[in-house]
C-alpha cells in the first residue's frame, strides 16, 4: 500500500509541473502580445472574432512569415499586416461570385452581373444595367425585381464584415443620345443609383458608419478598354476599402 501512495505522490508533481508551465506560456504569450504594435494587436482581435478566417493562405499561422512579407493584388501590393483583411476579401469575393452565379448558370460572360478586380487599397465590385437582365428600371433609379435581389445578395455577405472594410459607391452611365431634361441629366441619374445602392446595403444590414462617399460620375468615366457608349459603362460601383491604407 505504500508503494501505491508512493507512486500516486510522484505523479502528482507531474501534473503541477506541467501546470506550471502552461501558466508561465501563457504569461509569455501576454507579454509578447502587449509588447507588439497596434497593426498586430488588432490582428490579433480579429482572429478572436473571426477564428475561422485569421490564417491566410501563404502563412502558417496568424502573422505572415518572412516569405511573405508583401502580398501582391492586381494592381499593387499590400503589405503584411493586411493579410488578414486581404483573406477576407477572398473570402467575400469567392461567395459574391457563387452565389451570384446562380442567376447566370449558363455562365454568359455578357450577362453576369458582377465584376470583381482587386485594387491596392481594397477591391471594386461592378454592378452592371445591361439590357438583357436590368438592375434598374429604364431611365430611373428605382430598382428592378431582379436589381433589388442582386443588391440583397451583396449587402448580406458585405454586412458579414462590420467594422472591416469602408465602402465607397459611385454610380455610372454611358455616352448616349438620348436627350435629358435641364433638371434631370445623367448627372443626378448615376447620383441617384449610387444613392439607391446605398439605402439597399443599409436596409440589408450594412453598418452606416461604413458608407464614407457616394457619387454619380455620368459617362466621364467608362470602363477600361470599352467604348464610351458601350452598355458596360452602365453602372454602380461598389468599393470595399481596408482602414489601414486608406
Amino acid at each position: 500500500m505504500g508503494k501505491k501512495r508512493h507512486g500516486h505522490h510522484g505523479g502528482a508533481w507531474k501534473v503541477a509541473y506541467a501546470d506550471f508551465v502552461t501558466a508561465m506560456m501563457a504569461l509569455f504569450l501576454v507579454l509578447w502580445l502587449t509588447s507588439q504594435d497596434e497593426k498586430i494587436k488588432e490582428a490579433v482581435e480579429r482572429s478572436f472574432r473571426n477564428p475561422f478566417m485569421s490564417v491566410t493562405k501563404e502563412s502558417t499561422g496568424l502573422i505572415p512569415n518572412k516569405d511573405t512579407q508583401a502580398v501582391k493584388s492586381q494592381n499593387g501590393n499590400f503589405d503584411s499586416a493586411s493579410a488578414v483583411e486581404l483573406n477576407m476579401l477572398r473570402k467575400l469575393s469567392e461567395d459574391i461570385l457563387k452565389t451570384l452565379q446562380n442567376s447566370n448558370p449558363e455562365g454568359i460572360p455578357e450577362e453576369t452581373p458582377v465584376h470583381v478586380e482587386n485594387t491596392p487599397d481594397g477591391m471594386r465590385l461592378s454592378i452592371f444595367d445591361r439590357a438583357k437582365r436590368p438592375i434598374f428600371q429604364e431611365n430611373s433609379a428605382k430598382f428592378t425585381e431582379y436589381g433589388s435581389w442582386v443588391f440583397t445578395t451583396l449587402a448580406w455577405q458585405v454586412s458579414r464584415y462590420t467594422n472591416t472594410f469602408r465602402v465607397e459607391l459611385e454610380g455610372h452611365t454611358e455616352k448616349t443620345d438620348r436627350v435629358s431634361s435641364e433638371t434631370y441629366s445623367e448627372w443626378e441619374l448615376s447620383s441617384d443609383r449610387a444613392n439607391a445602392a446605398r439605402r439597399k446595403l443599409l436596409d440589408q444590414g450594412v453598418d452606416p458608419a461604413q458608407i464614407r462617399r457616394v457619387a454619380g460620375y455620368a459617362d466621364t468615366m467608362p470602363m477600361d478598354g470599352a467604348d464610351p457608349t458601350n452598355q458596360v459603362n452602365r453602372r454602380v460601383t461598389v468599393m470595399l476599402k481596408i482602414p489601414e491604407l486608406r
